[in-house]
Parts: C-alpha cells; structure tokens; sequence
C-alpha cells in the first residue's frame, strides 16, 4: 500500500477510470447471473439456454486469452515471424473440433467431457483419470492468465506484482463462485465484443502510420530490431525440428482436449447449435489472430528504444507480456491505453472464470459427486463443493502466478496444451470413434500421456532451470507433446486389445449404440443422469 501511495501521482487517470468501469460492469453480470443460477444444471451449463451465436463468440472469449493477446503479440515483439507459429496452432484446432468433437460430444454428455467419456466405460476409474487431466491442464492455463494479470495491473496501479496477483484471484473467485456459467458466459461475450474492436483499433492505428502497407511496416521492423533482417525467418523462437513438431501437434490437438472450451459445448441446446458455435468461433478467432501478428510487429517499429517504454536495460518496461498494453498509448493515448488495459483484463478475467469453472466441476461433480459419493448426493451438496473447490483453485493459482512471474504467458499456454492433447483429447477421441478401447486402456494410456507430459515438462528447461534454478535440463526440449501423445496413443492401444476382462468385453459391446446416439442424437433427450 505504501508503495501504491508513493506512485499515486504517476497513475493514469483515464486508463484507471475505464478499467474500474469494466471490473464494475463485470460484477453487476455476476450479480444478476446469480439471481438466476438455481440448479447444477444452471451453474455448470447455464441451463442450456445459450444460444449457438452467443455461445460462438463466448468460446472466441474464453479462447482469446493473455496468452493470444499479450503473449503471442509478445512472442512477435520478440521473435518475429515465429510468433506466428502461435498463432497458426491456435487456430488449426478448430477445424478438428468441428469435425470430429463437437457434435459427438454434445450428444453424449451432459456438463463436462468425462460424462462422455464415462458412458460406454466404467465410471470410477475414468472420472478420476478426467479430473486429473482436466486439473493439470486447467492449473498451467491458469499461471499464464494470472502472469499477464499481474503484468498488467502492476504497470497500471504501480502496485507489487504479488499484490496484483491477489487482486486477481479474489475477483476470478467471486465471479464464478456466484455467477457459475451464466456470469461466465456474459462476461465471455461482453469481452470477446471489446477485445475485438480494441484489437482492431490498434491494429487499424499501427496501418494507418504505414498507409496500410504491410510490407513498409515488416520493413520498418526489420531496421528497429536488434536481430535485424533474421526477424523475418524462421528458426527465432523454435530452433529444432522435434521441438516445432511437438508445438505444432500440442497446439493442434490440444484445442480439443482444453475442458473450459469443451464445457461450453453443454451451454447450448443441441448438437446443431454446437456445430455453430465452432464456425462462429473459429471466424472470430481467425480474424483475431491476424491483428495480433500486426500488433507485435507495431510494438517492434513503435516501442523499441523509446525511452517511455523500455527501462534503463533497454528491456520493455513489464515485460513482453505488455507490448500491445504498451503500443496502445504509443498510437492512440492514454485513452486507448485504458480502453485496452480494461478489455485485457477482462480477457484474463473471463477466461480465469472459465478455467476455474471447468476446474471445479473436475472436482465436485467428477471427483466428489460421482467417485466418492456414488453419485448419492443432492443438487445442493455439489455446487456446494464447487464453490468451495472455486476457492481452493484462487488460492492455488495465486501462488502459481507468484512463482512463474518471468515466463511468457503464450509458451505457458503453450505447455497447458500439450497436458490436454496428451491426457484428455486421446481419450475423447477413441472413446467416440474406436470400438476396441476399454476401461483398462483408457485409464492406463491417459495416465501414461499425463505422467509423461508432466514429467518431461519438470525436466525442460522451463521449469529445471527456470523455476528449480539448475544450471542444464534433463530434458533437451521445451514441449513434450510429441513424446506425450505417443504414449498415450500407444498405451491406450496396447493395454486395450491385450484385455481380455469382462469389463474390456463389455466396453466393446457397447460402442455401437453410444456412436449411433453421438452421432445422430438420438437418445440424448432421454439421458440417464450421471
């Protein structure tokens, strides 16, 4: 507090007025979602009421996170051209959600990826190995929102970087603790709408200076930039062909195994609603992608050496994190600068809420509801639970944004990916569309792929060195979806065709009815509850 005192007169006055508008908007939707969230169905779902237009553009809100807006216009502030490898991967998940994931998935469960799942194998062992997924790839998605957080208020208040963390995380709690998926949901749509027209403006500001020339500003680029000319090449950021194979396929596959976007596939009311979802997602997500790219090479021409923002080291005052933070009060002010400050907080906020929405549901309605309760336990017990798991998971990754502050936000996002397309998306996948995998394979080879994505991510150079402070990695690379996927495809495989249990016979059994319901819908209406 003292510190915030100190440098009262250094605030941004405008920029702090529109952010405390938003946070204030923000928790007048949470308090009107919570007049109306009632049941499990409302908190988990929001009913089912949402509508695939409005669901569409919440996904391209929960999806358009710190880690697309501040990190990969980061990345490229950087690296350059290899930022965009970020974005590509970001994108090219999508087509294979709405390809192979979303309708099926719709017609199968009913609040979260491991009631799917659970259906055709036994429920126990499936829901623990979904709610260990779900967790794992919910917690590293959380440290990047909370890092840019943090980054964010700290340039904007002056406040320690601590205390930002703290601010963040109280609010993230309050929203879904007391809104659920409706305030989720709201706050989603809400943000996605000025993300969009924030984005746009600055990238329309950076154009203009260049007469809308795209090559004058790679140009310009190139001359402020102490790599120079090698900005424009591959080869900056990911220097081996294993590691861009092993991004590529976290990023591409990882999409479709993140259980806060595969959540919102139940907010809807049928699977042709799901369908749209993605297609409106994927055109707002597509179009976002290309101003972020146009963000980060602004920040290059317009940041580098200005001595209003880089420090004495020549290193962007916050970090890279704040390149497009700092870019908007470079061409627009500091109007724009608290216009955009405002939407980039939201950004972290909505997508917090979401990942802590699909964290908690892991825990009261996996984890408490139908493993240690037998699925004996009333409406009321469960969101109990979930609201207090809410709490635990603030608390978590507070700490969690504490002890990564230096990371970039976008190659944390990154690492969260390759724990989603390792331990969850193998096992979504197989499970709709393989007649052979059983109980005894699912569990086994989604361990296998968490056990080892996790494990080789302690062992690479962002958390042996980084974090732990050794001098080499363990692990001569930086992303270990490509080792990670394997085993999970390998061990789901092997340990499914070598059963020969009655479980395993009864699984296979089974397959067909479930594939003609996830496929037609037929049945959905008429869902067993589980």
């Amino acid at each position: 507090m003292s510190e915030f005192l100190a440098n009262l007169d250094q605030l941004n006055v405008t920029a702090v007025i529109v952010f405390f508008l938003f946070v204030t908007l923000s928790l007048g939707i949470t308090y009107w979602a919570a007049k109306r969230t009632k049941t499990r169905s409302d908190f988990y779902a929001a009913g089912g009421r949402i509508t695939g237009w409005q669901n569409g553009l919440a996904i391209s809100g929960d999806y358009m996170s710190a880690a697309s807006f501040l990190g990969i216009s980061g990345l490229v502030f950087a690296s350059g051209f290899d930022g965009l490898l970020y974005s590509i991967g970001f994108l090219v998940g999508w087509p294979i959600i709405l390809l192979l994931i979303a309708e099926p998935l719709r017609n199968l469960g009913k609040y979260n990826f491991s009631d799917a799942a659970s259906l055709r194998f036994k429920q126990t062992p499936i829901r623990i190995m979904a709610a260990f997924g779900s967790l794992a790839t919910v917690c590293l998605y959380l440290i990047a929102q909370m890092v840019g957080a943090g980054k964010l208020i700290e340039v904007l208040f002056h406040l320690p970087y601590e205390s930002a963390v703290v601010i963040v995380g109280v609010l993230m709690v309050s929203y879904v603790t007391f809104g659920g998926m409706l305030a989720t949901t709201w706050v989603q749509l809400i943000k996605a709408v000025l993300l969009l027209g924030g984005a746009t403006i600055v990238a329309v500001l950076v154009l203009a200076h260049f007469h809308f020339n795209l090559p004058a500003l790679f140009a310009a680029a190139v001359e402020k930039h102490t790599s120079g000319a090698a900005i424009m090449a591959p080869g900056t950021l990911v220097k081996d062909p294993i590691s861009a194979i092993s991004l590529g396929m976290a990023l591409m596959f990882g999409t479709a195994g993140l259980p806060h976007i595969l959540m919102r596939f139940f907010t809807v009311k049928d699977a042709k609603a799901a369908n749209k979802s993605v297609v409106v997602a994927t055109g707002f997500i597509g179009y976002f992608y290309i101003l972020t790219f146009i963000i980060g090479f602004g920040a290059i021409v317009f940041l580098t050496g200005q001595p209003s923002y880089v420090d004495g080291n020549g290193a962007l005052v916050g970090g890279n994190n704040m390149a497009a933070v700092q870019l908007a009060h470079a061409v627009g002010g500091d109007i724009l600068l608290g216009f955009i400050s405002a939407v980039a907080f939201a950004t972290i906020l909505a997508v917090v809420a979401g990942l802590t929405l699909a964290g908690a549901s892991a825990i009261s309605h996996d984890l408490y509801a139908r493993v240690f309760k037998g699925g004996n336990v009333t409406e009321k017990q469960e969101v109990r639970v979930s609201k207090m798991a809410t709490i635990g998971l603030g608390v978590v990754a507070i700490f969690l944004g504490i002890a990564f502050e230096q990371q970039n936000v976008a190659f944390m996002v990154g690492l969260a990916f390759a724990i989603a397309a390792s331990a969850n998306f193998p096992i979504i996948l197989l499970s709709m569309y393989w007649p052979g995998m059983t109980t005894r394979g699912a569990v086994v080879g989604g361990s296998m792929g968490l056990g080892v994505a996790v494990v080789l991510m302690i062992l690479s150079k962002t958390v042996w060195v980084s974090v732990l402070g050794y001098d080499e990695p363990i692990f001569p690379y930086e992303y270990p979806a490509l080792f990670s996927m394997t085993a999970a495809f390998v061990g789901i495989w092997l340990f499914s065709v070598t059963d020969r249990s009655d479980r395993g016979q009864t699984d296979r059994a089974v397959f067909h009815a479930l594939h003609l319901r996830a496929q037609t819908g037929i049945g959905v209406d008429d869902a067993v509850e589980h």
